[in-house]
């Protein structure tokens, strides 16, 4: 007997649509990101839902973007300990030393990754695809704090690995038409 996998579309199908998860669903997970520095901002937030929920990172959410001087890449590899310091005291956002310095870390390697690739999204465009085990490797190599579940969530919540969404969901759908063909991975 085959029991019926709960996706995030079934979860949010009866939540209200300013519930956070509602939102985040219909307008976010799983759609292409374009933008380096969103990019490195899903894959902050990502590292910092490791041991948490995903709710309290979207309820968090805006004061991450604040703190984090709006995940400019440039900024944040420029963080000194003043900076760490006021992060690790700021009550909105996750005050994990390690989950700081990784950000931190990986903002000074997405910037050399994008003195050699021209952009993080080209790195990542030109190791695609590749399976979820791989990417893992990969990100493994090139970031911190970057394990199997933080690497799946993160390029199924940027549409680079399948899964986001079930076939039946109207998102699904819509973000079909946002992919390039080259990033199908049927």
């Amino acid at each position: 007997m085959d029991i019926p996998v709960k996706t995030y579309c079934s979860y949010v199908a009866g939540l209200d649509k300013d519930n956070v998860h509602k939102k985040y669903h219909d307008n976010e997970y799983g759609f292409p990101l374009h933008d380096d520095n969103e990019l490195f901002a899903r894959l902050v937030l990502e590292i910092n839902q490791a041991g948490l929920s995903w709710t309290t990172i979207l309820n968090k959410k805006d004061n991450f973007f604040k703190a984090y001087d709006n995940f400019d890449l440039k900024k944040v590899a420029k963080y000194n300990q003043k900076k760490i310091d006021k992060l690790l005291n700021d009550a909105g956002i996750i005050r994990n030393r390690l989950k700081i310095n990784a950000a931190i870390e990986n903002a000074k390697k997405v910037t050399e990754l994008q003195k050699d690739y021209g952009s993080f999204k080209n790195w990542i465009d030109q190791h695609h695809p590749l399976s979820k085990e791989e990417w893992v490797k990969r990100f493994k190599q090139t970031f911190r704090f970057t394990g199997g579940e933080i690497v799946n969530e993160f390029l199924m919540s940027t549409g680079y690995l399948p899964g986001a969404h079930s076939e039946s969901c109207p998102v699904f759908k819509k973000i079909e038409k946002l992919k390039p063909m080259w990033m199908d991975t049927k």
